[in-house]
Order: structure tokens, then C-alpha cells, then sequence
């Protein structure tokens, strides 16, 4: 396992685990899956205060205070979406200071931290009052309460502000060498911020289930691709390695990245920790060679 120096918390593994999709339902389940992990040396955890309404934070920071005595590990969480836990239902969007300050004990609790490693902010609009946001992780990262902050984004104006007049540490945004819209940016983007790249596999568009992926959920194209362009460029992909979750880490490895990958199993993870193997058995050419199978996208809306 590879590990990925992040400014102000301690290295994390650079495939990590995304929680959002685990079977918290199953508790069971979900300890075999954390626990395979953490065997493997995945010690970065990405959750968020929002997925199921709290539940999330809850069952995953149970988990992993069961295992905090035999691993050392850092989990990151998120803000900014006010919901009502009782009525499973967001109120609404809210990076106001007093917000994120009343949440983020919310978080520590569900937790049962008393200082949470990483806490990012869970989208952002150029219209909110920014330096507001800012100043509020700031204080909570002087107080201690916090070790490091970040934004999961992906409006380039917001991203562009918070690079600007912050101290982020990372970047989250969807990322794979179909959904390649961040590669534009990344050439703008400081040195200190570790980019965080969730959806490797594309909804499992880039795995071995890419044909019936294809037709099932993305009959009617995807982003700025038609099915049939989106098609070609899966077969392009494939004909230079018939692993493509391998090539989309390869892709996401050449780019620096924290692979945050999401499973909703035991079996998936395995899987995709096999193919996480793979990347060193994929050539500079093949990745060189992405480029002519892909078409490149970039962000219509929400530009600088």
C-alpha cells in the first residue's frame, strides 16, 4: 500500500475506503468490510454527517473505536447539508459558522471522537459568504477540534475562492478517466492540496461489469458523452488493459490522488483492492495511451 503525505494530519493510504455506500444496515457486514480493510492498510475512512441522516457516522465511528488500540487511522467527515435526523430529510444547505460549529459536535459525538482528523466541507456555492466558512474552520482547527479541512466540490469558481483565502488540505471531486473534467484545474491547483478522488469505477462503468453497466444505466450517455461515444471510449479503454478499475487507478496514481473507493461489500472490496494491486503491472504507455481512448470533458457551469 501506498501512502500520501497530507498536510497537517499523518499519511493516508492512497486507496481508502468511501463509506457512504456500506451496508450500515448489516453491522455485521460492515465490520467484516472495515475490519478486511484495515488488514489490508487502508487507514483513511471517508464518511459524511449527511449519509443516512447521521447513521453513518455512527455505525462506522463504532466500528473503528473497536480497532483504534491495533491501527492507527484517520477518518474524515463532512458538513454543510443541515438535515432533520428524526424525519430523515434535509432542511437545508448551511456553511454558516454557527451551523458548522453546532454540527461538527454532532459528528464528534456520532463518532466518539474528541477531534476529528479531517473535516470538509460538503459542496460550497459561490454565493455563500465564504470567508464566513473559512473563519469557522479556522477556529475550530486553533481550538483543536479539528486537525485539517477541506471542500468536496466540484464548482471551479468555489474551488478557485477556498484555494485562494484558506488553509484546505484537500480537494474531493468526483474523477476517473471518463468523468476526466478535474484534469483541467489540476494544473492550478497548489501543491499543498491533496486531491481526493472519489467514483474511480464510474458507477462501475470501469469494471468488469462495464458492458451490462453500459446498458443499464447509461442508455442515454453520460456528462457530455453519447452512449455511443461513451461506449467506444469503454472499449478503447479496455483494449489496453481488460482490468479498468486497474487503468482507473493507474489514471488517479499518475494524478497524485487518494483513491477514495466505495463499496457496498465484502466481495467488491476485495475485488477492487486486487485490481488496486495490478497498477504497478500497467505500463507509462498505457496510461499515456488513456488519453487517445477518452474524451476530454470540462465543468459548463460554475467556471471562474
Amino acid at each position: 500500500m501506498n501512502y500520501l503525505e497530507i498536510k497537517d494530519i499523518p499519511p493516508v493510504s492512497e486507496f481508502s475506503l468511501g463509506c457512504m455506500n456500506l451496508p450500515i444496515d448489516d453491522p455485521a457486514e460492515t465490520e467484516k468490510i472495515i475490519a478486511f480493510a484495515l488488514e489490508s492498510g487502508i487507514n483513511y475512512f471517508d464518511t459524511a454527517d449527511f449519509y443516512q441522516f447521521g447513521e453513518n457516522e455512527k455505525v462506522v465511528g463504532e466500528i473503528l473505536n473497536k480497532y483504534r488500540s491495533r491501527y492507527n487511522f484517520t477518518i474524515g467527515t463532512k458538513v454543510g447539508n443541515e438535515f432533520d435526523a428524526a424525519k430523515k430529510e434535509k432542511i437545508a444547505w448551511n456553511p454558516t459558522a454557527p451551523y458548522i460549529k453546532s454540527a461538527v459536535k454532532d459528528s464528534l459525538s456520532r463518532l466518539g471522537v474528541d477531534q476529528i482528523d479531517l473535516y470538509q466541507l460538503h459542496g460550497g456555492m459561490i454565493e455563500d459568504d465564504k470567508d464566513e466558512t473559512i473563519q469557522a474552520f479556522d477556529e475550530l482547527k486553533q481550538e483543536g477540534t479539528i486537525k485539517a479541512y477541506g471542500i468536496s466540490s466540484i464548482r471551479m469558481n468555489v474551488i478557485d475562492y477556498y484555494q485562494k483565502h484558506s488553509s484546505i488540505a484537500t480537494l474531493m471531486m468526483q474523477f476517473n478517466p471518463i468523468d476526466n473534467r478535474p484534469a483541467e484545474m489540476l494544473k492550478d491547483l497548489d501543491d499543498s492540496i491533496r486531491l481526493l478522488s472519489r467514483g474511480p469505477v464510474m458507477q462501475g462503468l470501469l469494471s468488469d461489469k462495464s458492458d451490462e453497466v453500459l446498458e443499464r444505466k447509461f442508455k442515454a450517455g453520460l456528462l457530455d458523452y453519447t452512449h455511443h461515444e461513451l461506449n467506444q471510449s469503454v472499449e478503447g479503454l479496455a483494449a489496453l488493459n481488460d482490468d479498468l478499475t486497474a487503468l482507473s487507478y493507474r489514471f488517479l496514481r499518475a494524478h497524485h490522488s487518494v483513491i477514495v473507493n466505495g463499496v457496498s461489500s465484502f466481495e467488491q472490496l476485495k475485488a477492487n483492492l486486487q485490481s488496486y494491486n495490478r497498477i504497478e503491472d500497467i505500463s507509462q504507455k498505457s496510461y499515456e495511451d488513456i488519453f487517445n481512448k477518452i474524451k476530454p470533458i470540462k465543468y459548463g457551469a460554475h467556471r471562474l
